[in-house]
């Protein structure tokens, strides 16, 4: 278990101390803006795969108890988080590397946008929220809340980073949108119709049979049914 949680903090502490402080600017300026992606792609893969493997030699320390309830939880989150990721990496978005001067022409909200200005993130963050329940188990909480904590508080460190890179333009664009999802929709700041339209039902389609793929395969891809056993 010891294993586990030091692969959980070496991957918080690279991602954050890499991509959210003073450090980034200084190593962009010695290495260039490409040599640095590409170093902290290739350590935040490192990273993960060590937590990955680190989770599944874990000990297994149950908890709290099964219940059947747990296991729909995530069967009813998924929907919603691969529309997210989907729509997130298929359309532009201001808040991925290197589309910022989408803010900067004054770009509006589009799509997904509309219903959350940080999609993948939130995609990510309620994927690995949701399966924290079912599995009810220490080296779980570690392993799925490492990555909630990264991608969730990850949102919030990259809206401050873009405020700080592009001012008002990124003000102006954030006032229309929000980083919770559906809260713009819920302020009548954006039009979930609007937002459907716009994604489109090729995106939907796409995030429809990802869920099939992966409620079907998940005993094989994982090790463990997505569904309860009757």
């Amino acid at each position: 278990m010891g294993a586990l949680a030091l692969a959980a903090l070496f991957l918080l502490a690279t991602h954050f101390g890499l991509s959210s402080t003073p450090l980034r600017a200084a190593l962009v300026r010695t290495f260039g803006e490409r040599g640095f992606l590409a170093a902290y792609s290739a350590l935040a893969a490192l990273a993960l795969a060590w937590l990955v493997l680190a989770w599944r030699d874990a000990p297994f320390v149950p908890l709290w108890g099964w219940s059947a309830w747990q296991w729909f939880l995530p069967i009813a989150v998924m929907p919603l988080a691969l529309v997210l990721v989907v729509c997130g990496l298929s359309q532009p978005n201001p808040s991925a590397v290197g589309q910022g001067g989408m803010v900067d022409r004054g770009e509006a909200p589009h799509g997904i946008l509309r219903i959350t200005r940080n999609p993948v993130m939130w995609g990510i963050g309620l994927w690995a929220a949701s399966h924290m329940v079912p599995n009810g188990d220490l080296a779980g909480m570690l392993f799925f809340g490492t990555l909630a904590v990264l991608a969730l508080l990850g949102a919030v460190l990259i809206d401050a980073k873009k405020a700080r890179r592009h001012g008002a333009s990124w003000l102006a664009f954030a006032a229309e949108t929000s980083n919770l999802p559906f809260a713009a929709v819920a302020s009548g700041r954006q039009s979930l119709q609007r937002a459907v339209r716009e994604i489109g039902w090729r995106r939907l389609g796409v995030a429809v049979l990802l869920y099939a793929v992966l409620l079907h395969g998940h005993g094989w891809l994982v090790g463990v049914p997505a569904t309860p056993p009757l």
